[in-house]
């Protein structure tokens, strides 16, 4: 009875800690497109569009355009990129490609999806999707992790004839994550994310004036602090268990009490 006791007890305590770390692994709840979504597209770094992520930003453009956004994208977020681009009735075969950049303007690679797909003569759209490797709050100053900070979309076509170039095309581009939670939490955090003006902001507040920042979006809830993660739920629970186990095991082989078997003391 005892034992039955001691393992009702560690399973009610790992099904309580499970809770939190099943909702950190759901994807992020989107934003409601409230009508304020971009209508269009920066043509360089510096003029990158900012979009939130949850919206679907829009773009009319040309054949052979340099299209950019930018999104913010926090420590423990796997961000999915989706672009869609819309052809004119008549084409040849023409491919088109998302890259995306982190905060340091780096180019980073995708874990999976159609980055780069070929539209076929006369197709009407193109869909191409890029899922980037899980935001990190903390690396070497020689790794190429992604880390907290804006993320640069810029969609574009690297493979058309000549005929088709300079006809209108239009863009859908949308951007979500999903929640990776302690799975993917590290030691250390950065100092501060790495967003465009960034620096003159934090000199602007040690001087008490006002400056612009390059880069107004950040997460819903603010950028995180990186120290906290349901990784210390996890260690406290395998703690717990640990504890749970050994006074289990102390009690099968303690027994009963004095065997039978044995005379008592004078």
């Amino acid at each position: 009875m005892r034992i039955t006791r001691v393992l009702g007890a560690a399973l009610l305590a790992l099904g309580l800690a499970a809770g939190p770390a099943a909702a950190d692994s759901s994807p992020s709840p989107s934003a409601t497109d409230d009508g304020k979504a971009p209508t269009q597209a920066g043509t360089s770094f510096r003029t990158a569009t900012e979009v939130e992520q949850g919206q679907q930003a829009t773009a009319s453009a040309s054949t052979g355009d340099y299209l950019y956004w930018s999104f913010p994208a926090d420590a423990g977020q796997r961000p999915t990129v989706r672009a869609t681009v819309k052809l004119p009735r008549t084409h040849g075969a023409q491919s088109w490609q998302i890259d995306v950049y982190d905060g340091l303007r780096r180019r980073q690679s995708c874990q999976y999806g159609a980055a780069t797909r070929t539209a076929e003569q006369g197709a009407s759209s193109v869909q191409l999707a890029c899922v980037l490797r899980t935001v990190r709050a903390w690396s070497e100053p020689w790794a190429n992790d992604p880390l907290p900070g804006t993320y640069y979309v810029r969609l574009t076509v690297v493979n058309l004839a000549a005929s088709d170039l300079g006809q209108p095309v239009s863009a859908e581009v949308r951007v979500d994550s999903k929640d990776i939670g302690g799975a993917a939490a590290v030691d250390g955090s950065l100092a501060e994310p790495l967003v465009p003006g960034v620096a003159v902001k934090s000199r602007a507040e040690k001087d008490d004036s006002k400056a612009a920042v390059l880069s107004s979006l950040e997460p819903d809830d603010g950028w995180s602090s990186g120290w906290w993660s349901d990784r210390w739920v996890w260690t406290a629970v395998g703690g717990l268990l640990a504890a749970l186990a050994g006074i289990g095991g102390y009690t099968l082989t303690r027994g009963s009490g004095r065997p039978s078997r044995v005379p008592p003391s004078a």
